[in-house]
């Protein structure tokens, strides 16, 4: 069946369809979608799909164990907006962050750490780009979890002024932290 020949056939996509450099009120009227995950740098977006199985699983673990250690005040979340600046939206697998009621986004100043899991469509962006984003944003820790290869790894890293430098590496398997406070995480199931 043909259709009529004045027919216009409109498709809208809100990603496709923008004009000009991104702010974060464009970013934050997007529709909700749990496949992807965007993120806003500088009037630039970033759009990723969500991990795979495995991916969220660890993400998702770590983050449960680092709930049950945290003190009074402080609490892990998993994939929220975080607002670095103005200009800056980044969604890290885990965070633990002051308890609080917040809104569309969590204000980075209100982070003790940000966790990203690697995946092979973001390595370089979570070891490179966002180190320096969170680092910039003031963020005390940045926990980098590799899945890749015979054992789950881990790193911590810490900003004593203005960089983060490393402070805790896995072994065997297994993450020991004292700080941002004391927690034993075992990284395979």
């Amino acid at each position: 069946m043909a259709l009529p020949a004045d027919y216009e056939y409109e498709r809208r996509n809100p990603l496709l369809d923008h004009n000009g450099p991104w702010t974060l009120a464009d970013v934050l009227a997007l529709p909700q979608d749990r496949l992807q995950r965007v993120e806003l740098v500088d009037g630039a977006i970033r759009v990723s799909p969500v991990g795979v199985y495995r991916h969220q699983r660890l993400a998702f673990r770590i983050a449960m164990v680092l709930e049950s250690a945290c003190p009074s005040g402080l609490e892990a979340t998993a994939g929220v907006n975080v607002l670095l600046s103005d200009t800056r939206l980044l969604i890290p697998d885990f965070t633990i962050n002051v308890s609080g009621p917040f809104g569309l986004t969590l204000p980075a100043s209100e982070l003790v750490m940000a966790g990203e899991v690697l995946s092979p469509s973001t390595r370089l962006d979570d070891l490179m780009l966002k180190r320096k984003l969170y680092a910039e944003a003031g963020v005390p820790f940045y926990l980098v979890i590799d899945p890749e290869g015979d054992e789950v790894t881990a790193t911590l890293f810490e900003l004593p002024e203005g960089e983060y430098v490393e402070a805790v590496r896995s072994e065997a398997g297994v993450l020991r932290l004292d700080r941002p406070f004391p927690v034993t995480i075992e990284l395979s199931p």
